[in-house]
């Protein structure tokens, strides 16, 4: 749990398989620096293993995405990727805004973003 969770202008959203949660990630509003418009930062997102390699993630981020753009009229999603997940951001049509950095105890990342 952090801090960003109970921001009135943060949500979170779930994919469920039947009854099981597989899915999760949430959203918090945040401008990036690079990109002066209205924007949200993608601040986790994560798979339960058994739900893996089924469309589950890029279905719940459509969604997310469509909500952004439908409902807040956001401009842009961005946030910082870890280097294993490029291919899956990739080809949901993000791009890169940064050089890989290190978070750490964490590893290697760089900024992607998509407009909306």
């Amino acid at each position: 749990m952090f801090d960003h969770d109970l921001y009135p202008t943060t949500f979170h959203m779930g994919y469920y398989e039947g009854d099981d949660l597989v899915c999760i990630l949430t959203c918090m509003q945040e401008n990036h620096g690079k990109l002066p418009k209205s924007a949200y930062r993608l601040r986790g997102m994560a798979t339960a293993p058994e739900g893996r390699r089924k469309g589950y993630a890029a279905q719940l981020l459509g969604a997310a995405m469509e909500h952004l753009r439908s409902q807040l009229h956001i401009e842009y999603l961005w946030f910082n990727a870890r280097v294993i997940a490029f291919p899956f951001y990739e080809a949901l049509g993000f791009e890169y805004m940064s050089d890989e950095f290190d978070i750490p105890g964490i590893g290697p990342h760089r900024e992607m973003f998509k407009m909306l």
